[in-house]
């Protein structure tokens, strides 16, 4: 039983000596992992009786937002292509299009936590994540989420250039609530979460239930909320992960990505949760037409006048 069940008895168990019972207890009642209070008024009492673990209070606001750690940011421009200043940089146009994919896909499910992975390590799935955030952020009043899952070999923090902590391994311990672990960098609208302290056994603390609880509180503030995670063959942490989320693209790498260990891959996730596949790595001279159409596109823009 956890800790802040444990406080939640006491309060009750408190509350119940004042006051008459008249129907089932919620101490009697076993729970699997942290209780919820999305719909719980912003004054909820929480008992003292958490030391050290910090307090789940009311719903989350988009004000709270504003007490987030504002950073500063030092990115690398030759991977965060959309941090540069130049939109017509090489791979913007097809983050662009796979936005547009995710939208349609929009239209017939619930879409707003993607999940990120790959089969093996190397593939590009934190270069596809933080990319695809940021194109995602860039249509005007989007606000995104960008979290670092990957607690094995955590790459977010650096190609953002900022700290890796805290992060998400120090909330699932309960060492920090969900605004302390937010991170607002210099692009308006982009929020992150890095990995966190790191820790001996991620796979037993991505499975405890918080991670669960605290992408339920957060939702309702985000458009959008993109999540790195390990690769999905080596270790189990993607495939957790995945069932706290709407979907999942995976990532395959031009010429590098063994066969069987994409389909090994495919196999860790539920046939309706895979909604994507990313070829990452295509050589510029392996897409000629493509190549020759965005050369005219551009070209043909740029002699337009309005």
């Amino acid at each position: 039983m956890s800790r802040i069940h444990e406080a939640l008895k006491k309060a009750e168990q408190e509350r119940a000596a004042n006051q008459p019972v008249t129907g089932s207890v919620l101490a009697d009642t076993p729970v699997t992992e942290p209780p919820v209070y999305a719909d719980a008024p912003a004054t909820l009492p929480i008992s003292a009786a958490l030391s050290g673990v910090p307090a789940l209070g009311g719903m989350l606001t988009v004000d709270a937002l504003a007490r987030c750690p504002q950073m500063e940011w030092k990115p690398d421009l030759g991977t965060m292509l959309f941090m540069n200043g130049d939109d017509s940089a090489r791979g913007t146009e097809e983050f662009r299009t796979l936005r547009s994919r995710l939208y349609h896909l929009r239209e017939r499910m619930t879409l707003k936590k993607v999940l990120v992975t790959s089969a093996l390590p190397k593939e590009g799935k934190s270069f596809t994540a933080a990319n695809l955030a940021q194109v995602l952020v860039r249509q005007h009043g989007r606000r995104v989420l960008l979290i670092d899952g990957d607690l094995r070999g955590p790459r977010l923090h650096l190609v953002l250039g900022t700290t890796p902590g805290p992060g998400i391994s120090d909330y699932l311990q309960g060492r920090s609530d969900e605004l302390s672990i937010l991170q607002h960098g210099p692009m308006e609208n982009l929020f992150f979460i890095p990995s966190g302290t790191g820790i001996a056994d991620p796979a037993e603390l991505v499975a405890n239930g918080r991670l669960k609880m605290l992408l339920q509180r957060l939702e309702p503030l985000f458009d959008w909320i993109i999540v790195d995670s390990p690769p999905a063959v080596p270790v189990s942490d993607a495939s957790v992960l995945a069932k706290a989320c709407d979907g999942v693209l995976m990532v395959v790498r031009s010429n590098a990505t063994p066969f069987d260990a994409a389909r090994k891959a495919r196999q860790e996730f539920p046939e309706q949760a895979l909604i994507g596949v990313v070829l990452n790595g295509l050589r510029e001279e392996a897409a000629p037409y493509e190549r020759y159409y965005y050369e005219v596109y551009q070209k043909n823009g740029a002699g337009a006048k309005s």
